[in-house]
């Protein structure tokens, strides 16, 4: 079985229990407006170019089977409109001005790159987590990692947002030791309008995973002139203190790494907020502690 991965990131300390390997799976059905991955949004393998690696040498035009690239007076212009994302120009780049970001791999594959650091694992109660983009939308694909990581007596978490088929989700969680929960936004419309998608799906699924008695943390980001508002706070709260599941909230400042990526990708970005106040933030962490009897830090 294969899926698409677009990164694999050793020695993560912020991705669950311990330290951690963190699985990046391409592919996410939600399309929230401060995205902080937006590399992982298209299924497919994608090209990103950094302008400012780019020392004109002219190599990616003359592989490029569909002219994408030119050169007009030693600059670089990347077009785009009939590019195949299929990553020769990025094979011949020195600079990896140009890079293809996404490949296919096997099940096996990726866990034999998990596998490298088992003894970190054993000593700091680490192990793997998938992230994305979004798993369920690669829910076969995060199946079988999570089974072949178990086999390997590897701890698995899972960060989601919690939008995808409930049967495959049950699935999933039965090999799932923790997930990490994202919460973005309270009540029907304004998760639509942020994240593209209804919330009721996301919340059944929580209560699915409350179910079945699977710990949960759930992830909270804070998102000035979006969602950092007064509703969303006591919203948090109350997800938080009704579902059983949740042993912990964390609430992540927004940050503006996505809008570099989004310009790698040529897409625009449609938030350039700044991060929340600090002072705010401890604040929300105490309404929210107060009212649900959770731990609440800020990630």
């Amino acid at each position: 079985m294969q899926g698409v991965v677009f990164n694999i990131q050793r020695f993560s300390l912020f991705d669950g229990p311990g330290v951690r390997t963190v699985v990046f799976l391409k592919g996410c059905p939600l399309r929230c407006k401060w995205c902080h991955n937006p590399e992982g949004l298209k299924a497919d393998p994608q090209i990103m170019f950094n302008a400012s690696r780019c020392i004109g040498c002219g190599d990616c035009a003359l592989a490029c089977p569909n002219s994408q690239h030119v050169m007009k007076d030693g600059m670089h212009c990347y077009i785009r409109d009939n590019c195949i994302d299929c990553g020769k120009c990025a094979e011949g780049c020195y600079s990896n001005a140009l890079t293809l970001t996404g490949s296919y791999m096997t099940a096996e594959e990726v866990i034999q790159k998990v596998k490298r650091d088992m003894s970190v694992y054993k000593e700091s109660g680490g192990g793997m987590t998938l992230s994305g983009g979004e798993p369920l939308f690669q829910a076969d694909f995060s199946l079988e990692l999570l089974k072949l990581a178990k086999a390997e007596g590897i701890t698995t978490c899972i960060e989601t947002s919690g939008y995808g088929n409930s049967q495959k989700l049950a699935e999933i969680a039965k090999y799932t030791d923790r997930f990490l929960f994202d919460y973005k936004a309270t009540g029907e419309e304004i998760h639509k309008q942020l994240c593209g998608v209804s919330q009721k799906k996301i919340l059944d699924n929580l209560a699915l995973i409350d179910s079945m008695g699977i710990d949960v943390v759930l992830r909270c980001p804070i998102i000035p002139d979006l969602n950092e508002n007064e509703d969303h706070i006591k919203g948090i709260a109350d997800v938080a203190g009704r579902f059983k599941c949740v042993v912990e909230v964390q609430l992540e400042p927004y940050h503006r790494l996505g809008i570099s990526k989004s310009q790698q990708l040529g897409v625009e970005s449609e938030y350039e907020g700044q991060a929340p106040d600090k002072e705010a933030m401890n604040s929300y962490c105490k309404i929210i502690a107060d009212i649900s009897g959770k731990k609440t830090t800020i990630s």
